[in-house]
């Protein structure tokens, strides 16, 4: 079996956004299946999924694009936090300070994406119905 590049999601978006027909996105998004990619698709398309902040982007410095302490990968889970149930046990201060911490330790394209997912703004190229194609469970 061939090594397989794990691409950052930020890549994974832009890839799918630069294709011309919808079975190379759909290809493409299961391909690169992942926790975070389908958590960010399904945080952006869901109506159902909107996460307990405040709207626009936080006062957060972005990490460096050849140095971040993490990735979106490994930091995706902790955005349950900002979803009820969970949303609601934890006070908006330390809320929004988790946030922030996160944007800040991840590539600075993928916070991009974060935002744009926070705020429902789809990803230029992916419509709701390539997502629910690719990934039928995370859309209702």
């Amino acid at each position: 079996m061939a090594n397989r590049v794990t691409l950052q999601v930020h890549e994974i978006i832009k890839k799918v956004s630069n294709q011309r027909s919808k079975a190379d996105k759909i290809k493409i998004l299961q391909e690169n299946e992942s926790f975070a990619l389908k958590t960010l698709l399904q945080g952006t398309y869901n109506p159902n999924i909107v996460l307990d902040l405040p709207e626009g982007a936080p006062p957060y410095t972005p990490s460096a694009p050849q140095s971040f302490p993490s990735s979106f990968l490994k930091q995706s889970k902790k955005l349950a936090y900002f979803v009820p149930p969970k949303s609601t046990q934890m006070s908006t201060l330390k809320k929004e300070r988790l946030f922030i911490q996160i944007l800040e330790s991840i590539h600075p394209e993928d916070a991009e994406l974060i935002l744009q997912m926070k705020d429902k703004t789809p990803f230029k190229g992916i419509t709701s119905a390539v997502v629910k194609e690719a990934f039928p469970s995370i859309l209702p």
